[in-house]
């Protein structure tokens, strides 16, 4: 579904070359569930711009479902994340004045699509938003409002989600919660979620685990059902002193 291919991106800051991503390489199969995490500088949210196309790598390359993002103009990447991509964040980023079934139906209004109220209720059901589906943002929780953009992302059936963040905002119990989310609509859906995140515990809750400091890549892990990493202390180790 997504590779990596030696990403580097780099920046000019006065006379030199800043360096953000070095050398950036993995494999994300269709369906996983994925992890990215880091300390705040270690290169995440850059990352996951080249992952989504919405920036280009200094050298190296994306590979998004067979096709190469570095070889695609600025509207044809933006075509492909249209019908691929969905995308959560750590603000919610709801229309304040629409209610959560109008915010879940924008985006399907936006391609014509028929049945849009319907296919937005559906969507709200299924994150447990049935009967919150006239309130309005402010009239809802944290929790409540993450799963209102949860839905939208959704709304365009995303072959590939990514998450930044998405639990920033929320409190702990309510963060595991929408990962728990995330979780069974990555089981259910067969989409592929690329989780970032500086939370340990609940990158846990992933399938595999991708760590990054230094804008490089220090461990690349899977995930033991019962939630613990399978590394050596050695290679954890990089990661957790920053």
């Amino acid at each position: 579904m997504l590779q990596a291919r030696q990403l580097t991106k780099e920046y000019q800051s006065g006379d030199h070359r800043l360096a953000v991503l070095r050398d950036v390489s993995f494999t994300i199969p269709d369906g996983a569930f994925v992890a990215v995490v880091g300390p705040s500088g270690s290169g995440k949210t850059t990352l996951l711009g080249l992952l989504a196309g919405l920036d280009v790598p200094s050298h190296g390359s994306v590979v998004l479902d067979g096709k190469d993002l570095t070889s695609l103009s600025e509207d044809r990447r933006a075509q492909l994340r249209g019908e691929k991509v969905g995308f959560v964040f750590q603000s919610f980023q709801l229309i304040p004045t629409l209610t959560a079934l109008e915010n879940v139906q924008v985006p399907l209004e936006l391609r014509g699509e028929n049945g849009a109220p319907a296919r937005a209720r559906e969507l709200l059901t299924r994150v447990g938003l049935g009967d919150r589906v006239d309130h309005f943002p402010n009239q809802l929780s944290g929790g409540e409002q993450q799963r209102v953009a949860i839905a939208r992302a959704f709304s365009n059936s995303p072959r590939l989600l990514f998450a930044d963040e998405p639990t920033g905002n929320l409190d702990s119990e309510t963060g595991a919660r929408i990962v728990e989310l995330l979780e069974t609509l990555n089981r259910e859906s067969g989409t592929t979620i690329v989780l970032v995140t500086h939370d340990l515990a609940l990158a846990r809750r992933a399938q595999r685990i991708i760590r990054l400091a230094d804008g490089v890549v220090v461990s690349d892990t899977p995930v033991e059902p019962a939630g613990e990493p399978i590394e050596p202390a050695s290679a954890i180790a990089p990661a957790l002193r920053d």
